[in-house]
């Protein structure tokens, strides 16, 4: 009886689509993933804090200036030559979890040469298939209202999520407006729904 199933043909078909079915549901779903991780160390930029000067003490009233060791005025600094602070925040905000825990820092910052990136700092999320790094204009909210909606108004892609633990860096095209992008989503691209986002805010 085994034999005979073994040597007609609807079972031979049977077979090839139910392994058909196995492989492309593995493909999909990638299920290994949720098991996995990989984690990215990427070099993030040293955000300077400008210390006070001299200048902005407040001198004492009472005292008598001292014009003999007033500088000339041909001996004053060159504004030009005022230190560089470095990058700086432009906007940034904290993940919450959304499908997956998420949780981390999103900032947005402007390089020495004028451009802009987006960092992802201490991420921690999920691992799954086709994972990407949005900008959006739509609001972060809480709970499964905030899952599906990144998709609904304006975003930018800015590539595929690096890694799901760790540092990372991402540029923004030169053409991008930040004007009215105020949030970032880990966005699994296949399946439409946010493992995390955070708020971008200047505060």
């Amino acid at each position: 009886m085994t034999s005979r199933l073994l040597r007609a043909p609807l079972t031979w078909v049977a077979v090839t689509v139910l392994a058909a079915g196995a492989a492309f549901g593995l493909y999909w779903f990638q299920p290994w993933k949720l098991v996995t991780n990989t984690e990215v160390n990427e070099e993030l930029a040293v955000v300077a804090t400008a210390t006070p000067s001299d200048a902005t003490s407040t001198p004492n009233a009472s005292a008598a200036p001292d014009t003999s060791s007033a500088p000339d005025a041909s001996s004053a600094p060159d504004a030009s030559s005022a230190p560089d602070l470095g990058p700086v925040i432009v906007r940034s905000g904290e993940f919450i979890t959304h499908e997956h825990d998420t949780s981390g820092t999103a900032r947005i910052i402007r390089t020495t040469d004028g451009q802009l990136r987006l960092e992802l700092v201490g991420l921690s999320t999920s691992n799954g298939p086709d994972l990407r790094v949005w900008l959006t204009d739509q609001p972060v909210r809480t709970g499964t209202a905030g899952w599906r909606v990144f998709d609904d108004g304006r975003w930018v892609e800015l590539g595929r999520l690096k890694g799901n633990r760790g540092d990372q860096a991402y540029d923004i095209p030169a053409g991008v407006d930040l004007e009215g992008l105020s949030s970032v989503s880990i966005w699994c691209k296949r399946f439409a729904v946010s493992f995390g986002a955070a708020p971008l805010t200047t505060d």
